[in-house]
């Protein structure tokens, strides 16, 4: 044995070839925390000390090769100064190299996952075999960073500028045979061959059949690419990610700068460059938000997986009620591999919700995502029917009917008289109380809410709403078949709106309340698009429809009446009174024509402006910073509401429903982050100060008075 740690060893095998096998003790995956680099950087120093080596071979006992840095350890490490992140990075560069620096052939078998540092590994040695079910990549700019251990440097010496520039800006999972086709592996096979692989090429490297020396000398050198190659590679790529990634998301950009600036250099030079950049944008406010994401967002994870440890499989489902929405759950679960009966009374909403599914599938199809046979085998997973007949043999059924609290009673007391005992009852409801739907069935405990968000193949949330009566078991298999769908399920209590749109109605409210004082809603909307929202709020009343923003407002309304009540007309019910409900009909606050490819184009409408100064009382002029403040307060002090009134169980799962449901802007990090970041006591100023004006709907709560007097924050 030449090294043994707790997260790796090293062995020499009869013919002198040294296995690095990584192992991190007590995990399911290998991850490169601080502690595996010590031990790394120990096993390379070991490797270096040992006589009459051959070769080396760096391959994984998980299942995953290396999933990358320990994430965990981020907000910590970013937390330091720039001098503390630039030298951790050379000090890793110092490792790598040593690897890359070895008297003999080297060679990773990458059998599983290898992604960040996991990937940036792999680019040390000369060879890389790959399984053919493994992914790599470099992901680093999806958590506002940029690779910091030579990723930027090795990689597009690897498999050239315009490869290397496509995977770090978009932070993708490539494929074995994308990866082997851009050269960045030099063989794909079955997992069970990798070692013998890596072995065979260790020979032939030893042998002379591969010149391992020139390989390497490819990796350190300066990037082969003159004045005006230079030029066309780097400046046309800034200005194609810029666009793409938008202003808020600096990292693609600031990646292809290192590499454009290191191309010309030595490879340490390079990895200086790096370095430096690196800890520059692990400092930025956007890294520590978007690593905040992918904290939450593992949260999210792991709650859902306890959920599914208690479920069985759903193995066949159904949707009552088709149309536009059934036939986006039916497709989400039949292309998942779930069978579904969609069932309704009217033949012509069956057929509307096939041709919802067969555009689906067709598209995936188009985008070269799914072949022919595929899109045939999701298509048979769905089975249309105008009666009851085989629901006795469904586990679990989604109620998808008008949103009507009578009709949805009525019919889900009919569905529970033809289906078994154990079968698990849902309600795509948005607004309305489950534990009121639930008074209508002889079973409460088997019921509970759903709550899909349109359209339902593009948005990964899933509201799993708990009754009072809802039972663990039909929370666990809802929340279980939400994830057999691909989708991100977050359990919630029951109340008026639920969580998100509990949230988002505030900020409508807000949106309001700002016309009627005399901003130009256009106006508005440019603003909170340029503060991240994906669409203004005006526009986006107009893509949910006007009259269920009317419907929703009055549920809300009824069940917050002290804050959520409103005397006199809003913009919002005027639009809804002359018939303008948005692009269902192409007037709204906007009108909408179709574009080249068939999509609905936003322009401005003055008949839209004459209509809503019917309710503007005075005109104001407001700042961005008076318009952000009015439209933000509401929204976060109904999140904090939600999370002291125990409708949502953690900060994470609150902020994680706003970013997956509504669209809240990620590099904020969700509505309790921005809260932190800007301080609690100075929000509840700030809210206070609005509330004088506008009332309730921004006073704080006391609970948060308190928070603020202690200097808490939401996240620790």
């Amino acid at each position: 044995m030449i090294y043994s740690g707790k997260t790796l060893s090293v062995e020499a095998n009869q013919d002198a070839i040294a296995l690095l096998t990584l192992d991190l003790e007590g995990e399911s995956v290998n991850k490169l925390a601080s502690y595996v680099l010590k031990e790394l950087g120990e096993a390379v120093e070991a490797i270096k000390a040992t006589a009459d080596l051959k070769g080396l071979v760096i391959r994984s006992a998980k299942e995953a090769f290396v999933v990358g840095a320990d994430i965990t350890e981020f907000h910590q490490m970013f937390g330091k100064d720039e001098a503390f992140l630039i030298d951790m990075n050379m000090t890793v560069h110092g490792i790598f190299n040593a690897i890359e620096d070895l008297p003999f052939p080297t060679v990773t078998a990458i059998n599983g996952l290898a992604l960040g540092g996991g990937c940036e590994i792999t680019l040390t040695t000369d060879f890389r075999v790959m399984a053919d079910s493994a992914k790599i990549g470099l992901p680093e700019t999806k958590l506002g960073i940029i690779p910091g251990w030579a990723g930027c440097v090795r990689l597009p010496r690897l498999i050239g500028a315009d490869n290397a520039i496509e995977w770090i800006c978009g932070g993708t999972e490539n494929r074995a045979d994308k990866a082997l086709a851009v050269g960045a592996v030099d063989a794909v096979l079955p997992v069970a061959e990798l070692d013998a692989a890596a072995l065979d090429i260790l020979a032939r490297a030893n042998a002379g059949e591969l010149d391992y020396m020139a390989r390497r000398l490819e990796k350190t050198s300066p990037l082969k690419l003159n004045a005006i190659e230079q030029m066309m590679a780097f400046e046309t790529a800034k200005g194609f990610v810029a666009g793409k990634a938008g202003p808020h998301y600096p990292a693609p950009v600031e990646a292809i700068k290192v590499i454009q600036k290191g191309a010309g250099e030595s490879r340490e030079r390079a990895q200086a460059i790096e370095a430096k950049t690196f800890a520059r944008m692990a400092l930025t406010d956007v890294a520590f938000n978007l690593v905040g994401l992918f904290m939450n967002d593992q949260v999210v994870k792991k709650k859902a997986k306890g959920y599914e440890k208690q479920a069985s499989k759903i193995q066949q489902a159904a949707v009552l009620g088709a149309g536009i929405m059934g036939g986006g759950i039916a497709y989400q679960s039949a292309s998942k591999g779930t069978p579904i009966l969609m069932k309704d009374i009217n033949g012509e909403a069956i057929e509307l919700g096939l041709k919802e599914a067969r555009k689906l599938f067709g598209k995936g199809v188009e985008r070269g995502k799914l072949t022919t046979e595929k899109m045939a085998q999701g298509l048979s997973n769905i089975r249309p029917t105008l009666s009851y007949g085989d629901f006795g043999n469904v586990d679990l059924v989604v109620e998808a009917v008008v949103e009507n609290p009578k009709v949805k009673a009525s019919v889900l007391a009919e569905l529970e008289d033809n289906v078994a005992d154990t079968t698990i009852l849902t309600s795509n409801t948005s607004t309305i109380s489950i534990t009121r739907l639930a008074e209508s069935l002889k079973r409460p405990e088997n019921f509970c809410g759903m709550h899909f968000f349109n359209p339902v193949h593009r948005m990964p949330l899933v509201e799993v709403i708990r009754g009072e009566k809802s039972s663990d078991a039909a929370i666990a298999a809802t929340v279980a078949y939400a994830r057999q769908m691909g989708k991100t399920p977050i359990v919630v209590n029951d109340c008026p709106g639920f969580l998100v749109n509990r949230v988002l109605f505030p900020y409508f409210g807000g949106f309001s309340l700002l016309v009627e004082k005399g901003a130009d809603y256009q106006r508005v909307d440019k603003v909170m698009e340029k503060f991240g929202w994906p669409m203004g709020p005006a526009y986006l009343l107009d893509v949910v429809g006007m009259d269920t923003a009317v419907h929703a407002n009055a549920v809300m309304a009824e069940g917050f009446p002290d804050r959520m009540a409103r005397e006199g007309k809003t913009a919002i019910q005027v639009m809804y009174d002359n018939k303008r409900l948005g692009q269902k009909n192409d007037l709204g606050f906007y009108r909408y024509e179709e574009d080249r490819k068939g999509k609905p184009k936003k322009l401005p409408d003055e008949a839209a402006q004459a209509l809503v100064s019917e309710v503007v009382s005075e005109t104001r002029e407001f700042s961005d910073d008076d318009i952000i403040a009015r439209m933000m307060v509401p929204l976060c002090m109904e999140t904090i509401r939600c999370l002291e009134d125990d409708i949502v169980a953690t900060p994470a799962e609150a902020d994680m429903a706003l970013i997956y449901g509504i669209g809240f802007p990620p590099f904020r990090g969700g509505a309790l982050r921005y809260v932190d970041a800007m301080g609690v006591a100075e929000f509840v100023a700030l809210a206070d100060n609005l509330a004088d004006e506008l009332g309730p709907l921004y006073r704080p709560t006391e609970a948060l008075r308190e928070r603020a007097k202690r200097g808490d924050a939401f996240y620790a």
